[in-house]
């Protein structure tokens, strides 16, 4: 029996396990065998060396094309002897290549040059085949909803305290414009990588050939593998788009943590309910509970891939001079803190497809609050000059218990015109939600465009 030492590849390996072609040592050594050797094709095009033959260059192409677990498997028996992980990709390819001029494998660079690309491969990888499509889900998940209840009346807290009203669409319409801001950010990201030698300064590549444009070839080969060049370094990458790229994550994981607690909290007051599955239990004694395990699971989840994010996004970033090997262990767990968000945003759509509005429960409890009513109440006497009512309203409401019974009568009380009277006596709770239906179609238009593209 395996014994996992993360849930990750154990209790949720089911479900996450396809992440290992995006963070594991093979996917890492699969993608630094593919950097170097479209690094040899390069060099073969700027007619600096004798030319590759066809068979050289069928051979670099099948390798490029073809990675196997034998081929892991020989690295990792290199690695064991020589103690160094991209030397041991650059052995293996001195022998499966057969080279004429094996020379040209790792010629002029450092181990970072293939490290950096190989990660940002990995990592775009995984934001285009992974990450977006899951965040498209939940935005298509959230326009659903949305749509449905746009114009459901439904309560509202601030500071825990009922709040003037709005409805269950809009709601769930700020989630989803805030996520969806940060999925267009998301499709436009672009990594940022280098290869310009062990100091940043093509020092060696200089050295063997002086004439040659090395800039414009670092330049090109950057750009050709899908990355922005970065063409001023230390023999690191310095990994600030690295940064951006997993604050851009933690944005995503804290408007979809707000979103689980908010949902926990409706839950929890009866606004919304969870449909039972078929099998499923919720407590070991209790069988009447439903419980929101999903978002709890999601909230978990997010938790830790925030406080991985940030510790990523914070020391990355920073490197002892020309370099340290204090970025390697923390690198080789990129994937981990990525994991844990993917799955939590997994969790909160699993949630999110039991979920069912109580209409019902949801107009009882604005029914119970007409206090809620004063701001409106106030409001509408301001327009008509009544003076100070806002302390009018503070006196009756504030602190106690009241009924639209108690409304109407302060409304009678007021030397106003009969039909501001009326107005306010016309008021009702339920219906007091502004342009809530507006704003959540306004939203629901700019949502529906971004996820037909």
């Amino acid at each position: 029996m395996k014994a996992e030492i993360s849930p990750l590849d154990g209790r949720y390996y089911r479900r996450i396990g396809h992440l290992s072609d995006y963070f594991s040592e093979f996917a890492l050594a699969r993608a630094r065998c593919f950097v170097e050797l479209r690094y040899i094709e390069a060099l073969d095009e700027t007619g600096l060396f004798t030319s590759l033959t066809k068979k050289e260059k069928q051979r670099i192409e099948r390798a490029r094309e073809t990675f196997t677990e034998d081929d892991f498997t020989r690295i990792k028996e290199i690695e064991e002897r020589v103690n160094q992980d991209v030397k041991s990709c650059e052995l293996f390819l001195r022998e499966c290549l057969q080279l004429e001029k094996p020379n040209l494998i790792h010629f002029g660079l450092t181990s970072e040059d293939i490290n950096n690309l190989a990660y940002n491969r990995l990592f775009n990888a995984f934001r285009t085949e992974q990450q977006l499509p899951l965040l498209k889900q939940l935005l298509e998940k959230l326009t659903e909803m949305v749509d449905k209840w746009c114009a459901v009346p439904f309560p509202a807290r601030t500071h825990g305290q009922a709040a003037s009203p709005t409805t269950a669409g809009k709601e769930f319409a700020v989630f989803l414009a805030r996520l969806l801001r940060q999925y267009q950010d998301l499709k436009q990201f672009r990594f940022r990588g280098k290869l310009n030698g062990a100091t940043g300064n093509y020092s060696a590549l200089m050295a063997a050939f002086p004439e040659h444009d090395w800039i414009a070839f670092s330049r090109q080969f950057v750009d050709g593998l899908g990355f922005d060049a970065n063409l001023c370094t230390t023999q690191i990458e310095d990994h600030d788009t690295w940064s951006a790229y997993f604050s851009l994550t933690k944005r995503v994981n804290c408007i979809v943590l707000d979103m689980d607690r908010d949902l926990w909290a409706y839950i929890s007051r009866g606004w919304f309910r969870l449909m039972p599955q078929e099998g499923e239990v919720s407590s070991s004694t209790m069988p009447h509970k439903v419980s929101p395990i999903d978002f709890e699971n999601s909230e978990g989840n997010l938790t830790l891939s925030n406080t991985l994010l940030s510790t990523l996004a914070d020391n990355l970033t920073q490197s002892r001079m020309q370099r340290d090997l204090s970025d390697s262990t923390m690198t080789r767990n990129i994937g981990v803190a990525l994991a844990h968000s993917h799955l939590a945003i997994m969790e909160t759509l699993k949630g999110l497809g039991k979920l069912a509005l109580d209409e019902e429960a949801s107009r009882r409890d604005l029914q119970d609050t007409p206090e809620v009513l004063a701001e409106a109440y106030q409001t509408i006497l301001r327009a008509v000059e009544v003076e100070d009512p806002y302390t009018l309203l503070k006196e009756l409401t504030r602190g106690r218990k009241v009924s639209l019974e108690d409304l109407h009568r302060f409304v009678d009380g007021l030397e106003v015109a009969n039909s501001v009277k009326a107005n306010l006596k016309a008021m009702r709770v339920q219906d007091y939600v502004g342009n809530a239906a507006r704003i959540t179609s306004l939203v629901i238009e700019e949502a529906k465009k971004e996820l037909e593209q």
